[in-house]
């Protein structure tokens, strides 16, 4: 029997990212130089027409000072997070 993990809330994902980015006071322009990557690429992403790869996460998550693992346990929002359970 095979057992699917949840979907990941990509939604949230998205959330986390333009939440970080206001609290900064950045602007797309402002993130974009400093993750070196593209504005269009920032605004496709936060607006869900795009995921981006590892590799813009890890330039976000860099930019962003934010560990990429508290950045990525918002795909868990709303299910529990993979790992040993206790009991």
């Amino acid at each position: 029997m095979t057992i699917l993990p949840p979907d990941p809330d990509l939604h949230a994902l998205r959330l986390e990212l333009a939440r970080l980015r206001a609290a900064r006071g950045w602007t797309y322009d402002e993130l974009a130089a400093r993750s070196g990557l593209a504005r269009r690429t920032l605004i496709e992403i936060e607006q869900g027409r795009t995921i981006g790869t590892l590799k813009t996460w890890h330039a976000l998550a860099h930019a962003l000072d934010t560990p990429l693992d508290e950045l990525f346990s918002t795909l868990c929002r709303g299910h529990d997070l993979p790992g040993p359970s206790e009991g």
